[in-house]
């Protein structure tokens, strides 16, 4: 069992392991603990921290795993690395001891879905990234130089200033002092722009992005992963095929459907593709990185992009961002020519390039 988070009041609500005298533990300890007591005989190993700081061996012992992740960007990168795991024999067939299944479940609200994820098999998390809204995206040169709001002034606290002052700490959004860094931070730069309106729970709300939680929501989409994990493990029935929904803001609705696998999907489709891209030939780098991060198909988040001469942006370590920031505002055609093929990476997706051919019109 792995989680970041300590546990919060405010979970208590929604989050049916923890009691009032958990508040301030480890959720991953805690939740361990409640497991082991409730069911004897069961041998849960917490791990505090985030999923991303386990390396692909970590997760080549397990048979199954489950998601119950907060975020969509996470999900990619478990998703990622789970298909990468994937190996085939000399006569090019999947070795099917190398598949993993994948359970994901997810709930905002009264809605809740969970799905299989089958690597190399059925439909990856990737291959259906198109049916979630992307982000929205803050330029960078808009909270770095002319911020209009009260959220691009935390975000720029949280994304930028963060690194610079601590380059080897990880911000620990569920801590007092952290956060209140991030809140203090952000006031003095929302003062020198003359803007209102940061407080300190729009901080939390900005940098810990919350999502209404309903505790019988959870309950059922976690009913249904485990059932689908005891299918798998015990061949009793079929599993789901491949998609389940549970809509219960007007009633109680539960829907299937199957997914299909997209030959072009990022992670479980055929790399190999190189994807063609039109631009005007005059926008800046900046634009065409936020044209990254809202393609559906695309949806990247912290983008680092080379040409084929030059590397043009990468968002890590920090001095190189700030070596390769003045791009940002540099039209395209200045940068690469029409044609050029242009690679393009990001952490969210680990082992995985993308090759766009651009056209500058």
């Amino acid at each position: 069992m792995i989680d970041l988070d300590t546990i919060d009041i405010s979970n208590l609500n929604r989050q049916f392991l923890f009691r009032l005298k958990d508040v301030g533990r480890s959720k991953a300890e805690t939740a361990a603990e409640f497991i082991m007591e409730r069911v004897p005989g069961c041998h849960v190993i917490p791990h505090v921290g985030k999923i991303q700081e386990k390396d692909i061996y970590f997760y080549k012992q397990f048979h199954i795993i489950i998601s119950g992740l907060d975020n969509i960007e996470a999900r990619r990168w478990m998703n990622s690395i789970i298909v990468n795991l994937v190996e085939y024999d000399e006569h090019g067939d999947i070795n099917p001891d190398t598949i993993i299944p994948f359970i994901d479940g997810g709930t905002e609200g009264l809605r809740g879905q969970s799905r299989i994820i089958l690597p190399k098999i059925t439909p990856c998390f990737e291959c259906t990234i198109e049916s979630f809204p992307p982000q929205k995206a803050i330029p960078l040169c808009t909270i770095a130089e002319t911020p209009r709001n009260a959220e691009h002034c935390i975000s720029y606290v949280y994304l930028l200033e963060w690194e610079r002052y601590f380059p080897e700490k990880i911000l620990d959004k569920d801590s007092p002092e952290d956060m209140q860094w991030i809140y203090q931070q952000s006031l003095l730069r929302a003062e020198k722009f003359g803007i209102s309106g940061v407080t300190y729970f729009k901080t939390l709300g900005v940098v810990k992005n919350i999502i209404p939680a309903v505790a019988s929501t959870n309950a059922v989409i976690a009913a249904t992963c485990v059932n689908e994990v005891i299918k798998l493990l015990t061949y009793c029935s079929q599993t789901v095929n491949n998609y389940f929904l549970y809509i219960g803001n007007e009633g109680c609705y539960t829907p299937t459907f199957n997914y299909e696998c997209n030959p072009e999907c990022l992670v479980c489709g055929d790399q190999s593709i190189t994807r063609m891209i039109t631009i005007p030939h005059d926008i800046t780098l900046e634009e065409f990185m936020d044209r990254l991060r809202t393609e559906p198909t695309l949806q990247l988040k912290k983008p680092a992009i080379a040409g084929e001469k030059i590397m043009l942006y990468i968002p890590n370590p920090p001095g190189l961002e700030l070596q390769l920031r003045p791009n940002l505002i540099k039209p395209m055609n200045t940068l690469i020519e029409s044609g050029e093929i242009v690679t393009i990476t990001d952490s969210m997706l680990p082992d995985i390039s993308i090759s766009l051919q651009v056209t500058l019109s």
